[in-house]
């Protein structure tokens, strides 16, 4: 019996060869380009690693401080942002500071864009600061020696800007973020706002079944292999270490798609590949007692959430001592911070959002869908919306009262409320949550505690061991020549290098490509073995995704019950049965300090004039909504500029409403039947602050059911009738926030 092919008609096998010729041409064709884009990789990285101080910054800067030249020299600068030609800076706006993290790569990933933090900032009219940092590290540098150089640079800018209408915002990026937040607790004066991208703050919290990266600590066996590393390089931590543990959480793109992504469109794409490969290239190396410290104290010991880090004068660390308000950006697709280790830390400082409040803290942070950890850095599409807004509002964030929020976006159209008293495309709102919503998001159960306080006690156990027995016989086989050497032949640089034209074959790959400019012959899109070539690309990523999601099972089936056997644990001295918690109990100072404000704010509940009488009226208001609009901002904002020359400043402001909160909180009736001994007997100024207060609440939808029913009572308390507080007077003088009682 046999078999025979199905015969063809002539015309399908004669389109079948003509558009296999065409996909062969077009592949090899493509082939050649690519080679060519991954030898211009190579010759940018040369290029790039050859410069003093390589970055990515697409704007031209000012070198103001020049770390290496303190009395405790570092190898980070300040510079200032040169503002393009058509960006106009407002002097009287606060400064915004940009600090890059400095986790294996090089620096200006904050500015990599026009659609940047930085961008976004200067679009918004602040003047903008940049901290960066060289490739080699100097002799004897810490985290705290760094902390303390960017405490002067961040001193120097408050300095340049006498008349900024409040302190600088600062923007930590990832590994940065959890910088700021320390220096912000040692030196809390020096900061307006912060804002925290894609930082991870507790590095122990997740869900089952994702967040593979915060079990590699226990897995390793603890940090004695950062300090093995250390060792190899001669007191100095090769930062390709750090960029390749990143692209092993996606083999499938470090392995096949982000080449392949160029390769199938070679023709457009090569551009934008090379600029992100310039910057994801640009390995930076970091002192080996630098790497220790952020090992021992954030990823495997957690202990800036749990409040245990100390400084060499003995300083703790301590978050709630931030007074700033902080914004934190955090994304469901980010698996190197996500949502969990991005806002964890709340849940350890804090029992609820009265003891939030009891700091005087304003937090809101903001959780986007599906943007990766680096998108949250350098994506267009976030800069245009979350960096954007928070730019454009950014004394909205420091005027909120005390507790915790949420910022959500509503894209802005044609039906929008009072849509003039926005910036941009979105309208932002501030919601208020609770501890709860945060605990929504999943975490650790105490078990899970357990089983890191084991790994962390592991960890110290091991390294112990490695330092006793091992250490001093490497350091005295290592000479600088030698770890010079291993870094050099580290894998991720050996790419670059072995495409560059330092290969005499690169040299033919470039000519091939020159010759193929006026002879491309791109394939057509319908060409069946494009499609074919599309779906095998689908299948290796397919299957690479598999192989990831296998070993992501395995090590945390391995971590789980490792580290979970009660044997374990007792042989390292955690009780299988104690309570893991680390949350702190409020320190007895801040609570006498608590108890003396207190026993002020309700003693001065009767002071003040029409100004405080309206805040106060305002907030008892507005806070029946549970959350704040920019609108209503921008319209109270408005109502300060209104006056002659009689505004408050920002801070004075600021102050201002945080005092009236708290009488509200801590008595709201006693401070709400104090209103009308507050007011003036100039009915007309009642009136006025009345009707600015109706605008205010007015501007972004409109008052109804509680609202209402409460401005009802502050019409009576204003002493106005019904009548008089319908619709919107017009014929009455602006409000004067200065006015006081006679």
């Amino acid at each position: 019996m046999s078999m025979e092919m199905p015969a063809l008609p002539g015309g399908a096998m004669s389109g079948l060869v003509a558009s296999a010729v065409e996909y062969m041409v077009d592949a090899g064709q493509r082939s050649i380009l690519f080679l060519d884009v991954m030898r211009r990789r190579g010759d940018q990285y040369r290029e790039h690693v050859a410069q003093t101080a390589p970055h990515v910054l697409q704007y031209a800067a000012e070198l103001i401080i020049d770390g290496r030249k303190l009395d405790e020299p570092v190898n980070y600068a300040l510079v200032r942002i040169i503002p393009p030609k058509d960006v106009e800076i407002d002097p009287a706006r606060r400064p915004f500071i940009v600090i890059d993290p400095r986790a294996g790569h090089g620096p200006g990933i904050g500015g990599f864009k026009a659609d940047s933090e930085i961008g976004v900032a200067m679009k918004a009219g602040h003047p903008c600061y940049f901290i960066g940092f060289l490739p080699e590290p100097m002799p004897g540098q810490t985290i705290e020696r760094i902390a303390h150089a960017e405490a002067l640079f961040i001193e120097k800018v408050i300095g340049r800007h006498p008349e900024a209408d409040g302190k600088p915002c600062v923007i930590g990026n990832c590994q940065a973020g959890w910088a700021v937040m320390i220096l912000a607790s040692l030196r809390p004066e020096l900061f307006g706002p912060l804002i925290i991208a894609g930082a991870p703050l507790a590095y122990w919290a997740g869900v089952h079944g994702k967040n593979p990266m915060r079990y590699s600590g226990g897995l390793l066996g603890g940090s004695w292999l950062t300090a093995l590393v250390g060792d190899l390089g001669a007191g100095k931590f090769d930062g390709a270490w750090l960029v390749q543990n990143f692209e092993s959480q996606n083999p499938s793109n470090t392995l096949w798609t982000k080449q392949y992504n160029v390769y199938s469109k070679v023709d457009t794409e090569a551009e934008r590949y090379l600029e992100f490969e310039r910057w994801w290239g640009g390995h930076v190396n970091l002192n080996a007692e630098e790497i220790q410290f952020i090992v021992d104290e954030l990823f495997v010991g957690n202990n800036l959430a749990a409040g245990n880090i100390k400084m060499s004068d003995g300083q703790q660390v301590d978050l709630r001592n931030i007074r700033s308000p902080i914004v934190v950006f955090c994304s469901k697709g980010d698996n190197i911070t996500p949502p969990q280790q991005a806002l964890g830390w709340i849940l350890d400082c804090y029992a609820d959002v009265d003891d939030i409040r009891s700091y005087g803290q304003t937090i809101v942070y903001t959780v986007h869908e599906s943007v990766g950890h680096l998108g949250i850095f350098v994506s267009g599409g976030v800069a245009k919306k979350e960096h954007a807004e928070f730019s454009s509002n950014i004394d909205l964030i420091d005027v909120l009262p005390p507790g915790l929020y949420e910022a959500t976006f509503e894209a802005k159209g044609a039906d929008t409320t009072h849509a003039d008293l926005t910036i941009g495309e979105w309208v932002m709102r501030c919601e208020a949550r609770t501890l709860d919503d945060i605990r929504a998001m999943g975490g650790n159960s105490p078990e899970d505690e357990r089983r890191f306080a084991a790994a962390k006690r592991v960890s110290e156990l091991n390294l112990a061991a490695y330092r006793k027995f091992v250490q001093p016989w490497i350091k005295s086989m290592v000479a600088p020549q030698t770890a010079e050497l291993m870094r050099n032949l580290h894998p991720l640089r050996t790419q670059y290098e072995a495409f560059s034209s330092q290969n005499p074959w690169m040299t033919a790959v470039k000519s091939a490509a020159d010759g193929l400019e006026e002879n491309r012959k791109p394939v057509s899109k319908d060409n069946p073995f494009l499609a074919f070539q599309e779906q095998v690309s689908k299948q290796i990523v397919h299957v690479l995704d598999a192989w990831r999601d296998s070993q992501e099972a395995l090590s945390e089936a391995i971590f789980l019950n490792v580290y979970g056997s009660p044997a374990l644990q007792a042989a390292v001295g955690i009780d299988p049965k104690a309570d893991p918690s680390h949350r702190r109990e409020m320190p007895a100072e801040h609570r006498a300090m608590l108890e003396k404000r207190t026993a002020e704010l309700k003693s001065r509940i009767g002071e003040g004039g029409l100004r405080e009488a309206a805040i106060r009226a305002l907030l008892y208001v507005g806070s029946a909504r549970g959350m704040v609009d920019e609108r209503s901002i921008e319209a109270l904002r408005q109502a300060r500029r209104d006056d002659s020359g009689a505004k408050l400043t920002l801070p004075e402001f600021k102050m201002l409403v945080r005092e009236q909160f708290f009488m509200l909180l801590l008595d709201r009736e006693a401070a709400l039947a104090a209103i009308p001994k507050l007011l003036p007997d100039d009915v007309n100024q009642r009136r006025a602050a009345f009707t600015t207060m109706n605008e205010v609440l007015s501007a972004s939808e409109d008052i109804t059911g509680e609202r209402a029913s409460r401005l009802q009572r502050v019409a009576t308390l204003f002493g106005l009738d019904a009548g008089e507080t319908s619709g919107r007077a017009s014929n009455v003088a602006p409000f004067d926030p200065k006015a006081k009682a006679s």
